[in-house]
């Protein structure tokens, strides 16, 4: 078979995945520039490690590792807490860099976008290689972090490449090169395939993608579901999954999880992180005009196992004065007192928009259209003073008792600039004035420096 079947031209689409490298860790190495190039690894408040430098990978130390077998293997390990904040206004910057090339990009992940670069090639004056180079190379001189770029003729392609050289890589897989790409790339590696997807391919003695893109159409349409065939049109060059470069609005789902240490049974302190997670995922499926038919909740114990419960509403809602009364029986059918709890979650399911829901016969209307102009007065005053500005009384042990951190709070945490509060903060990241140039002493004294 041809290796140049899967696409007649070079470059009917040209996309751009930029993922960044170990974004986390590289964030805190940008902002504390005496860390670079040391062991260290976000997640200090988790109990796990949610990122890993570099030089931590190098000695042993994997994502998703409990905090105490990390240090076992790496006593010198830096442990710091997660600042998201921070990581938050990294990604934003960096999807704005992108933005200057083309306006078709899509944040897909804190640290991972898509970029549509094509037709771009004549108003910046390069080829769709030089363009993606020029973009990594931005990232880097403006923000000090590193990122890896894949670059070809679908989404799948242009992500699996980005994965091929890691970290500050670039790979670039036009559509007559995607053959011989394929040919050594494990099946399992291929985006949009999982281990479920995987075994039966294997079951079907397809090792490669190259073997998978080359099954016969008919073949992949009777055994595979519509993501599998997606996939497989997107391995041979056909682009079937656009640049979305609209903000995510439709969700099957809306979940919240918060783990906290130590892990506690009290009873009342367990019950307001699951109303916070009521409250954060309500927050959400209101911005986006959504209200759940059904909701869930789970506890995960000490040991790690978990349980839950699931409840059909009586009407879509999303406010959770609503919801608080059926979230605590469901909360009481499997608190255990004897049980040390780690960790609370909220998921709202069966969405729908807000527009179709209806009162029942049952209900008092006016009730609840008043509890709806409260909730619009609540996402107002959020806006303004920051989220869970006003929050039900039964969340409100956690501004008292706290959230249940583990480990010292961020830097920027500890931080507040004039005019930010203790729940607002403004969008500006921490960084060390002695990493800079001396600025004249007539212009900023040596006493104003400090940290900004």
């Amino acid at each position: 078979m041809s290796d140049t079947i899967f696409s007649p031209h070079s470059w009917p689409r040209a996309i751009l995945h930029v993922d960044g490298d170990a974004f986390f860790t590289s964030c805190e190495e940008a902002t504390h520039p005496e860390l670079k190039g040391k062991p260290i690894i976000t997640g200090g408040e988790r109990g796990i490690v949610a990122c890993a430098s570099y030089a931590a990978k190098a000695l042993g130390i994997r994502r998703g590792v409990p905090l105490h077998e990390a240090k076992r293997i790496l006593p010198p390990l830096i442990v710091l807490p997660s600042d998201y904040e921070t990581y938050s206004l990294f990604s934003r910057r960096m999807f704005n860099i992108m933005r200057r090339f083309t306006p078709q990009v899509e944040e897909y992940s804190i640290d991972e976008a898509f970029a549509d670069l094509t037709g771009m090639r004549r108003a910046l004056r390069g080829s769709y290689e030089t363009i993606a180079r020029k973009i990594q190379a931005e990232i880097a001189r403006e923000l000090g972090i590193t990122v890896s770029a894949g670059l070809s003729i679908t989404k799948v392609l242009a992500k699996v490449a980005s994965k091929h050289r890691k970290p500050a890589g670039f790979t670039m897989i036009a559509g007559r090169a995607i053959a011989s790409f394929l040919e050594g790339l494990p099946v399992e590696k291929v985006w949009g395939i999982g281990p479920a997807t995987t075994d039966y391919l294997h079951k079907m003695d397809i090792r490669t993608a190259l073997e998978f893109a080359r099954l016969p159409e008919k073949t992949v349409r009777e055994r595979l579901t519509k993501p599998g065939v997606e996939t497989w049109q997107e391995l041979r060059g056909e682009s079937v999954y656009p640049v979305a470069t609209e903000e995510k609005s439709a969700y099957a789902s809306i979940s919240k999880t918060k783990t906290f240490a130590p892990p506690t049974s009290e009873r009342d302190y367990l019950f307001a992180h699951l109303l916070r997670n009521l409250e954060s995922a309500c927050i959400k499926a209101r911005r986006y005009g959504l209200a759940p038919r059904r909701i869930a909740l789970f506890l995960k114990r000490q040991s790690f196992d978990m349980e839950g419960r699931e409840a059909k509403l009586s009407r879509p809602s999303a406010h959770p004065l609503e919801l608080s009364n059926l979230l605590r029986s469901l909360f009481n059918e499997i608190f255990r007192r004897r049980d040390l709890y780690r960790a609370t979650g909220v998921v709202l399911l069966d969405l729908v928009r807000d527009t179709q829901v209806q009162y029942s016969l049952f209900e008092d209307p006016l009730k609840a259209e008043k509890i709806r102009e409260l909730y619009e007065a609540v996402d107002a005053l959020s806006g303004k003073y920051g989220k869970h500005t006003l929050h039900l009384g039964g969340s409100h042990p956690l501004e008292v008792f706290g959230k249940g951190r583990r480990g010292a709070p961020t830097v920027r945490e500890q931080t507040r600039l004039y005019g930010e509060t203790r729940r607002r903060h403004l969008g500006l990241p921490l960084f060390h004035a002695d990493s800079l140039p001396k600025a004249p002493s007539a212009a900023i004294p040596d006493h104003d420096l400090g940290k900004i």
